[in-house]
């Protein structure tokens, strides 16, 4: 999928578990680790703003889109 989700990097970087984000965004765990494991399919803009307040981010820290037509370089 070429949308990467970076919720694990912003938690880190807050220093923040998945058990306390869950609770404050109002999500379940388990639907935070499909958001974090790129399997989602789409995801509410309310929740989108939840998690950018949480965060404290903008929605593109969130996501980012790698081109996978791109050639690798080595």
């Amino acid at each position: 999928m070429p949308i990467v989700v970076r919720i694990d990097v912003l938690l880190a970087e807050r220093r923040m578990g998945v058990g306390e984000f869950a609770e404050k965004v109002g999500l379940t765990p388990a639907n935070v680790a499909v958001l974090k494991n790129g399997r989602a399919k789409a995801v509410r803009f309310s929740t989108l703003e939840s998690i950018c307040r949480v965060l404290d981010c903008q929605p593109g820290d969130l996501l980012h889109w790698v081109d996978e037509d791109a050639e690798v370089v080595s």
